[in-house]
């Protein structure tokens, strides 16, 4: 906590440091903990609720560690219409885990999306960041197979 407070310090005088700092911490870290929150909140002048706020309006900072593999599915409508539930329910039996939810032997994340800008050729994801089209059941349990090696 002690490397947090001086990273914390290190950009409370850089107006609007709020959100690089977070990235900071996650860069470093992999996640922004629970604990990290009185620090932040204290070297910016914020309140906890404040820090609280903008780690949970933003979906891309973790408060948790994240897996070694990362599967972002898109939720939204497009993807819907063209079989993502179908997909999302190859990947959570597969994985072993449900959405939102890491595995415990920290191999992978499965997270939602909404929206990756792939609608004509969905159901899409971002694995590992890479964008993945085109996925049915079989394609999906092919993937969770690789990532799970």
């Amino acid at each position: 906590m002690e490397e947090l407070a001086e990273l914390a310090a290190s950009f409370a005088a850089q107006r609007g440091g709020l959100l690089p700092l977070l990235h900071a911490v996650q860069a470093r870290i992999g996640h922004v903990p629970d604990e990290a929150v009185p620090i932040i909140a204290h070297a910016h002048n914020l309140s906890r609720a404040e820090v609280h706020g903008v780690l949970t309006f933003y979906h891309d900072f973790a408060r948790k560690p994240k897996g070694q593999h990362v599967v972002k599915l898109c939720r939204a409508e497009a993807c819907q219409a063209r079989g993502s539930a179908a997909v999302e329910a190859a990947l959570v039996r597969s994985l072993g885990i449900a959405m939102g939810e890491t595995r415990g032997d920290g191999a992978v994340t499965l997270e939602p999306v909404y929206c990756l800008g792939l609608c004509a050729i969905g159901p899409a994801a971002l694995i590992d960041g890479e964008p993945v089209a085109a996925l049915d059941r079989e394609n999906a349990a092919q993937i969770a197979a690789e990532l799970l090696q």
